[in-house]
């Protein structure tokens, strides 16, 4: 039987995170390879804290867009980075919270003693997604393997079409429903009643955050320069953010999933982005004996699905927030740090309406009252997805990052991190700052 002070000293805690900057796509990175992204942020991160790398007990990276030449991507970029090939190393896939899957897996390991010292993250290009060929097309080329004859070719050439021999685009769409993540935004934004111009001032808001984040100096301790080939100089910010952004120009723009009624645009939802993360994570025993500062415990995880896939697809925050909160016996007033990734604004806006429903927390949760919504000076105050973009294996780890870092500097106990997914799915994981153990 495990003692108290043994279990202490196993608590997972986040040593230091770093990225690289996140691109959009078809930019700075079109000619990486996502593995190539997540090697440059393992390897940052190894530098910044100065550890040994053949300490490194396992890898854990996420990813959504797999590449069909690096299948463990995970393997793929730790070896990239230069880490020992006698460390393991594993990929996980769980739509946009593939990293948050990847950090929670990694902190279970170091819980149960598996595991002393860790890298988690995740890393994602949409720059070069795999295309696959039409499926007449694949088999006709595995009966070819088969028997490559000129008899048998001349029986698979007769059995396919010209378009069998157009590629096959990747889809936007999920895979259940056949909708994109915009149009169960907007069903959503139906059902629970958000406004269009609360989704343009609160994307607006996002933007201005970034842009002042950036200027202060708030992320510049964790970003991994990454130089490619043809730039002078290596990418070193952020790039879908913009000053110049407010409520009236977003005003303008069209919807693009529902044109009649709907209020989703190009504007007020997050960009395609490219990028990688990485968080060196540990037992607070380890971090202690190896003398690395810790910022924050990662005290508990929750994963949730929704309902209803085709009305509430991304209401997976307001699904596992109220779990999170109860398991760990904490209302909204215990937690003053909030990071939430912002797929849409009126998704935001949405899973605040949830939250501070009465009649959502009894039909969802068994709850007498509403948990109620996040106070908006709490949420997201260095920006958030809409503004700094969202390359989906990497968010969750510039979230991680963050709300570690705003711990820190805003001297506060309780950290929620929490993100929708495709596929219905959502997240939330509550950290503690590690100066008040």
């Amino acid at each position: 039987m495990s003692t108290a002070s043994e279990n202490h000293d196993r608590l997972p805690v986040i040593l230091r995170g770093a990225r690289t900057p996140f691109m959009e796509t078809a930019g700075a990175y079109a000619k990486l390879m996502s593995y190539e992204l997540g090697a440059r942020a393992i390897a940052g991160l190894v530098e910044k804290t100065g550890i040994d790398a053949a300490r490194v007990d396992v890898v854990a990276m996420g990813t959504v867009v797999h590449e069909v030449e690096t299948t463990n991507v995970a393997r793929e970029c730790m070896l990239g980075a230069g880490l020992p090939s006698t460390i393991p190393a594993f990929t996980l896939s769980m739509a946009g919270l593939s990293p948050n899957v990847a950090v929670g897996t990694v902190c279970d390991m170091i819980a149960l003693g598996r595991a002393e010292l860790a890298i988690a993250g995740g890393t994602e290009t949409f720059s070069d997604p795999p295309l696959r060929a039409r499926q007449a097309l694949r088999r006709g080329l595995m009966k070819l393997n088969q028997d490559p004859s000129a008899k048998n070719a001349l029986r698979v050439l007769g059995t396919l079409r010209p378009r069998d021999l157009l590629p096959e685009m990747p889809s936007a769409s999920d895979y259940t429903t056949k909708m994109t993540m915009g149009a169960c935004t907007e069903a959503m934004v139906k059902k629970f009643g958000v406004a269009r111009p609360d989704s343009d001032r609160y994307t607006a808001r996002s933007h201005a955050l970034a842009v002042q984040a950036w200027e202060q100096g708030r992320y510049a301790e964790d970003i991994v320069p990454v130089q490619v080939q043809g730039r002078d100089e290596p990418v070193t910010r952020d790039d879908s953010m913009r000053a110049d952004t407010n409520a009236d120009k977003l005003a303008r723009l069209k919807p693009v999933f529902d044109r009649e009624s709907g209020i989703v645009t190009a504007g007020n939802a997050s960009r395609l982005t490219d990028g990688a993360g990485a968080l060196l994570l540990s037992s607070l025993g380890a971090a202690r004996r190896l003398k690395l500062e810790p910022q924050a415990v990662v005290r508990d995880y929750v994963l949730a699905g929704v309902d209803d896939l085709f009305s509430e697809m991304l209401l997976g925050p307001a699904m596992a927030i109220p779990k999170l909160l109860q398991r760990n016996g904490l209302g909204m007033d215990d937690v003053d740090v909030w990071e939430l990734h912002e797929a849409f604004a009126s998704q935001i806006l949405a899973n605040q309406a949830c939250l501070a429903s009465a009649e959502f927390a009894r039909e969802y949760h068994g709850l007498s009252q509403a948990f109620g919504a996040i106070p908006e000076d709490k949420l997201n105050t260095w920006g958030g997805s809409l503004a700094l973009g969202n390359p989906f294996a990497a968010t969750g780890v510039r979230l991680l990052t963050t709300a570690a870092r705003r711990l820190q500097q805003e001297k506060k106990r309780y950290a929620v991190v929490s993100s929708c997914a495709g596929g219905g799915l959502g997240a939330a994981i509550l950290l503690e700052n590690a100066n008040r153990l």
